[in-house]
């Protein structure tokens, strides 16, 4: 097992993850030091958790089958798509600039962690993360505008 799937399982096990990270990452990260920056280290140095979704959304948390990290390093941004489930199955994460350009993927199948993939300019990018046994068969299917802030 890599030190970045024990750090982050270390960090999911701990009940305040889940329901802090959402809406105050620092805090979690100040309590969690050491897998904040594990995780953060796949990024690159410098990268700060911005948040952590468990997905699919409107899972109860123990059941969750990946989170979606997202980081932020000055105005560059970087996603890592966490596969919860501990087998193989097909990931994809993606990041575009706002509008949808310029868009940086990575997908197949993973054990670990789709990504990290980057866009140098974060503000409203979108952010795709799906997951399943195959590319037309997902347990997972999440697009969003606002992983990171817009403006």
């Amino acid at each position: 097992m890599s030190r970045f799937r024990t750090a982050v399982r270390a960090a999911a096990s701990v009940s305040v993850l889940t329901a802090a990270v959402l809406t105050a990452p620092p805090a979690v990260a100040a309590e969690q030091p050491a897998p904040a920056a594990a995780a953060a280290n796949v990024c690159g140095t410098g990268y700060t958790l911005r948040k952590a979704i468990p997905l699919p959304l409107g899972t109860d948390p123990s059941a969750r089958l990946a989170t979606l990290f997202a980081y932020e390093n000055g105005g560059k941004g970087c996603v890592i798509l966490d596969n919860n489930v501990g087998q193989s199955r097909y990931m994809l994460v993606q990041v575009c600039k706002v509008g949808g350009t310029s868009c940086d993927k990575d997908s197949g199948n993973f054990s670990e962690y789709a990504g990290p993939v980057y866009v140098s300019s974060f503000a409203c990018a979108p952010v795709t993360a799906k997951m399943g046994t195959s590319s037309s068969s997902l347990s997972v299917n999440y697009k969003s505008d606002y992983v990171f802030p817009c403006g």
